[in-house]
């Protein structure tokens, strides 16, 4: 296997472990904090957020290496 496939798939399954693990964070941080409905609400919809950025960055990146 290539460095730069190895690079490239371990940097795809290790983020998305990182954004599963944030998200039961996230989710543990809003049963404990009692937050409530709306308040778990704002809180997914802040890290759904940083998870939109890092996919719309991918496929920017990816779209210009394709020109």
């Amino acid at each position: 296997m290539q460095p730069e496939v190895f690079e490239e798939l371990m940097m795809t399954v290790l983020v998305g472990g990182l954004v599963l693990f944030m998200a039961f964070i996230v989710w543990d941080l809003a049963k404990k904090s009692k937050a409530g409905r709306f308040g778990s609400m704002i809180l997914f919809l802040a890290l759904g957020l940083g998870v939109l950025g890092f996919l719309i960055k991918t496929l920017v990146i990816a779209g210009l290496e394709g020109l």
